[in-house]
């Protein structure tokens, strides 16, 4: 708790708030589950991750951690990810982000009550990352999924940061075709965030007749998510007669597969994307076209869960504040992220936040 003493001001006052918060508390050390092989029939068509690119991550080995007693003793290390008492989240896997991605996954098991029923789909463009991820969380229960970028690079558009334009972004849009049929939700979850409450709680929410659900901020000015020739054009603003779209971050959201398999919205995506190649009617990567699929059609779920912008508005070194509210979700989204700030000692005081969950580096 001494960490807490370092700030002053409202970023104390919400670094209170977040250790006293029940949501933030851990739950006891739980032994973490073993993972499940790679599976051959996955193609990596020549995309090879240099042994060199890999040789500067170094991750200490996560703790173990064990289900709650109120879990049940069922023998979780033998299941198949097709039980339905399992928890599907999904996270992307790449060099530059891999860092986040190893401190989502352990902010995760470290605040599950029952971190043995979460089973993990990580989706990769390159190889040689299995290895790592295994050797950081031994017993850890996940697949590898193999995206192949080829599948949307002539689909995508330049944007306003060439971060946005990897094709790797694009990969939460073919969920519903890589994850097996047998999964019918699965919660996505980007790479630059750490969660600090039961992830249980998320997976259960209530989507009603919707798809996907996710935190709405209805405040935002949502035309600027679209150029004028958008707005202008009836042909295309014309989608969102008769609906009342609010911005949401794509960054966490909470899929049901089965409706997504049954509507095709894969397929409603990649036509907005084609559209945008001629009519350039969006500026932000993969954002807008989920926006013109869903605006209006998003099941809400509590801001807790996406307390984003913490990596600032696109401003390299900005800091942001936290949203009011409790927390229960921390998203560095922006183009700040909290492992290159503390690395150049130029942290903004909310990445101590982060810090907790980082495996980077040897113990000491």
């Amino acid at each position: 708790m001494l960490w807490i003493m370092k700030f002053s001001g409202f970023f104390s006052a919400a670094m209170v708030l977040i250790v006293l918060s029940p949501s933030l508390q851990s739950f006891p050390p739980a032994e973490a589950i073993r993972s499940s092989n790679l599976d051959n029939s996955l193609r990596f068509s020549g995309q090879i991750t240099s042994i060199d690119s890999l040789n500067r991550f170094s991750f200490r080995k996560a703790s173990t951690f064990h289900n709650a007693a109120e879990c049940g003793s069922k023998q979780l290390g033998k299941i198949g990810v097709c039980d339905p008492s399992l928890v599907h989240v999904a996270i992307t896997l790449d060099v530059e982000y891999l860092r986040g991605s190893i401190a989502a996954v352990h902010s995760i098991l470290k605040h599950s009550k029952c971190p043995e029923s979460v089973f993990f789909h990580f989706l990769v463009s390159e190889t040689n990352l299995e290895t790592l991820v295994r050797s950081t969380f031994p017993q850890l229960k996940f697949k590898v999924y193999y995206f192949d970028p080829d599948r949307v690079r002539n689909l995508i558009s330049t944007s306003v940061r060439q971060a946005l334009e990897q094709p790797l972004n694009y990969a939460r849009n073919y969920l519903a075709d890589l994850l097996e049929p047998c999964v019918r939700r699965v919660i996505y979850l980007d790479s630059d965030l750490v969660v600090v409450d039961d992830i249980s709680k998320l997976w259960t929410t209530s989507l009603g007749k919707k798809t996907i659900g996710a935190p709405e901020y209805c405040h935002a000015n949502f035309t600027k998510y679209f150029t004028d020739n958008f707005w202008l054009d009836r042909k295309f603003s014309g989608i969102f007669t008769g609906r009342n779209p609010c911005y949401f971050n794509t960054g966490v959201m909470v899929i049901d597969l089965v409706k997504w398999r049954r509507f095709g919205y894969t397929k409603r995506i990649e036509r907005w994307m084609e559209i945008q190649k001629t009519y350039r009617i969006y500026e932000l990567g993969s954002l807008p076209p989920f926006l013109l699929v869903f605006g209006g059609h998003v099941a809400p779920i509590g801001h807790r869960w996406n307390q984003h912008g913490l990596g600032g508005d696109n401003v390299r070194g900005s800091c942001r504040d936290l949203h009011p509210g409790p927390v229960s979700l921390l998203h560095w989204s922006g183009s700040g992220k909290p492992w290159l700030r503390l690395d150049s000692k130029q942290p903004c005081p909310l990445d101590s936040l982060w810090a907790l969950y980082d495996l980077f580096g040897h113990s000491t």
